[in-house]
């Protein structure tokens, strides 16, 4: 017999839906959402297929759609509530955007050479263990196709990312409110580099950008970039 997972990203982000319905006029990829780079670092996507791996309610995804003229986003996730508030939010974007419930690996292997563009922002990268997700990305993408994905350069409150393939649990709601936890994946630079590298990407690259204020939840943010050999 087997149960259904509870569903941890109940409560993220429900009380922003009920009240900010628009797409946003920005693409951020910083831990803060405040400033830096946007979705320049994704090239030109007009008429390609790109996939949002953890998409949440799937506001990337939309300005994505909306501003940038892709083929189709497809905004991934495994969680039953953020794909309901995505399609709830962005439905009318349908079919240039398409709200895919998942586990993002196991609709990244159903769809072998489907995408030339995927990309998280702190989502899937950060939420699943990169040693199945990574190959099942480069596997989906087209010969040449590109990852992007920002992901923490350190813990919240500071403490140095992991110097290994491994997880911290972090504190986490269920959808009655109790107390539990989730892994997160916080790497340092070297180890997300050899993890893509064992993955099959090439011209890896990874930049840190620093918060634009300094504060107890602030922290540096990495962005990775990587290709699927031609």
């Amino acid at each position: 017999m087997t149960t259904t997972p509870l569903d941890l990203w109940h409560h993220y982000g429900r009380a922003r839906a009920s009240s900010d319905r628009a797409v946003p006029l920005a693409f951020s990829w910083v831990w803060a959402q405040d400033t830096g780079p946007g979705a320049e670092i994704l090239g030109d996507v007009t008429g390609l297929v790109v996939a949002d791996l953890g998409a949440g309610a799937a506001r990337h995804a939309a300005h994505l759609v909306t501003r940038h003229a892709p083929a189709r986003v497809d905004a991934i996730d495994s969680s039953s509530t953020q794909h309901a508030l995505a399609r709830d939010l962005y439905g009318h974007l349908s079919p240039r955007l398409r709200t895919v419930h998942a586990d993002t690996a196991e609709h990244l292997d159903g769809h072998p050479g489907s995408y030339d563009v995927l990309y998280s922002v702190f989502g899937s990268l950060d939420f699943s263990e990169p040693r199945r997700l990574l190959p099942a990305a480069a596997r989906a993408l087209r010969p040449g196709g590109l990852l992007v994905a920002s992901t923490l350069g350190h813990y919240l409150g500071g403490a140095a990312a992991e110097v290994d393939v491994q997880h911290a649990e972090i504190p986490a709601r269920t959808p009655d409110g109790d107390a539990t936890t989730m892994p997160r994946w916080v790497l340092q630079e070297t180890v997300w580099t050899k993890l893509l590298n064992e993955a099959g990407f090439t011209q890896i690259s990874i930049d840190r950008l620093p918060p634009a204020a300094s504060g107890p939840r602030s922290a540096d943010t990495l962005i990775l970039r990587a290709h699927r050999p031609s």
